[in-house]
């Protein structure tokens, strides 16, 4: 089996960790800057442009940066000293091409962290929308991605993978797509493979012992009892372990 690097955790959320052409943790960072020109072309001016009236998207968010001006003493003149757009759409724009860089993102961890920031939502959602319409933001692709990249890098079966990407915000029937990905018959060889790298740090104890550590392990990575009963039942036979009785649940 072709062994995948493990995506690493994202620092960006409490917990969490992140698309196919989206990618893993390596996804192309020259797409996404491709991406988002086509967001700054649509939008009718680039980061460089500032606030500058434009058409659509541009030209609303000049509206708000025009009727937006505060005295020197206000938070937004505070921004504004340290270099940092008042336009809420602006501000929002550029939290998410910071969050994007390097690893991707699903809608709702996006949009978590506009909240985090107090970026009103009208200006939020205007942002994600857009995002998505150009491919920044496709969670589908994000837990396509996750799925093979956690499987294969950290043996996770379909149950972890669901719970993980239920916390990262990705809709149910998204899920499901992106884990019946997972043939049975894959899964129980990821399965071998995991008890069979851990067999022998459980030499010297005894049976029942053994089998609790090993089918405990298979258990945390989601995989289910009768299955995991099997596999280990297998291991230790292969071990020469007397394994009658084991039939029963543990």
């Amino acid at each position: 089996m072709t062994r995948r690097t493990e995506w690493p955790d994202s620092p960006a959320e409490p917990g969490g960790d992140a698309g196919s052409g989206y990618g893993p943790a390596d996804a192309s960072a020259a797409a996404r800057g491709a991406a988002a020109d086509d967001v700054e072309a649509r939008s009718g001016r680039s980061s460089r442009e500032g606030t500058g009236a434009g058409s659509g998207f541009g030209e609303r968010a000049g509206r708000r940066a025009r009727s937006g001006t505060r005295g020197s003493g206000s938070p937004s003149s505070s921004r504004a000293e340290k270099g940092e757009p008042r336009d809420p759409v602006e501000q929002a724009r550029n939290i998410c091409l910071r969050l994007l860089t390097g690893t991707p993102r699903t809608r709702k961890q996006l949009a978590d962290a506009l909240r985090k920031r107090e970026i009103p939502d009208e200006a939020a959602e205007e942002v994600l929308a857009r995002f998505e319409d150009v491919g920044l933001i496709d969670d589908a692709a994000f837990a396509g991605a996750w799925v093979e990249s956690r499987h294969h890098g950290r043996g996770l079966a379909r149950r972890a993978l669901v719970r993980e990407l239920r916390t990262k915000g990705v809709d149910s029937a998204v899920i499901d797509e992106a884990v019946g990905q997972l043939d049975p018959d894959q899964e129980e060889e990821t399965a071998r493979e995991l008890v069979a790298r851990k067999l022998r740090s459980t030499r010297g104890l005894d049976r029942d012992k053994r089998l609790r550590r090993l089918a405990g392990m298979l258990a945390r990575k989601g995989y289910g009892e009768g299955m995991a009963l099997r596999v280990v039942r297998q291991a230790l036979e292969e071990e020469g372990e007397d394994t009658e009785g084991l039939d029963e649940p543990f």
